[in-house]
């Protein structure tokens, strides 16, 4: 478990030092997240034969996505700390919310339907 962590806050080392050296707009654990996601498909396809080969970092996963909600405490002191640039620009963030939702809705209803129709 100790070194599936590691692995994962290795990944997000690397991707801030992507997002710092090439001075990404994409934050750095997302850069982390995405590059660990194709190592694990690719080491996936590779052993395609073994079905149990990533069953420990599968556990390790699921037990840091129990402690999840923790992750966004950062997130609300951050709104607190900028409450008034929030309330300056209210309407379109409302409307930004608004739009990405019914987006979110809408490609989700798309992708669940073309995942229904191959079975």
């Amino acid at each position: 478990m100790i070194t599936n962590i590691f692995i994962i806050f290795l990944f997000q080392l690397i991707g801030e030092f992507l997002q710092k050296y090439f001075s990404l707009t994409l934050p750095g654990p997302v850069i982390g997240l995405i590059l660990l996601l194709l190592s694990l498909l690719i080491i996936k396809n590779k052993m395609s034969d073994d079905k149990h080969s990533l069953s420990s970092f599968e556990k390790t996963s699921e037990k840091l996505i129990s402690y999840l909600p923790i992750m966004f405490v950062p997130i609300g002191v951050g709104v607190v700390m900028h409450i008034s640039l929030l309330q300056a620009e209210i309407w379109k963030i409302l409307i930004i919310i608004f739009f990405s939702t019914i987006l979110t809705i809408g490609l989700s209803a798309f992708i669940i339907e073309k995942i229904g129709s191959k079975k």
